[in-house]
């Protein structure tokens, strides 16, 4: 795809509050709807990964506690783990979670899709500009309060 070239001065002149909600409104939405394909929601993908990271490592409480920083308000992070226990994604054994062979095959097919979002979106941009733009992205956050530290 092509855009249109501007002076660094044009540029530096733009509202970063615009551009980051608008880059923001289209990365989160275009995973969205790869996710959607699967039928399945964020939190749906960050519990099977946080699964398949970790298997039997983790417990309903502690990653609801560690995901719910990312989520909408009002995720009902107990019918996503329903959800994915129902569809045979996910055992609990012992209160510790652990994927299904079905479970991993259809995290593998999300991820791949999650993927190719990603690649369409860093098309023409190089590591070193993507690294930069995410370092001044942290380091505003920083400077205004937040959480810099990369998610764990």
């Amino acid at each position: 795809m092509t855009i249109t070239q501007y002076t660094q001065e044009q540029l530096a002149a733009q509202p970063i509050g615009h551009w980051s909600a608008e880059a923001a409104q289209h990365v989160v939405g275009g995973l969205r709807a790869a996710l959607a394909e699967e039928d399945l929601t964020q939190p749906h993908w960050w519990i099977l990964n946080h699964v398949a990271g970790a298997p039997a490592a983790w417990q309903r409480p502690a990653l609801t506690e560690k995901l719910t920083r990312y989520a909408d308000e009002g995720t009902d992070f107990e019918a996503v783990h329903a959800d994915l226990i129902a569809r045979g994604w996910l055992v609990e054994t012992a209160g510790a979670l652990t994927l299904t062979v079905e479970g991993e095959a259809g995290r593998l097919r999300a991820h791949d899709r999650n993927a190719a979002v990603h690649a369409r979106m860093r098309e023409g941009i190089d590591t070193a500009a993507y690294a930069a733009t995410i370092d001044v992205l942290r380091r505003m956050v920083a400077n205004l309060g937040g959480d810099g530290e990369l998610p764990s």
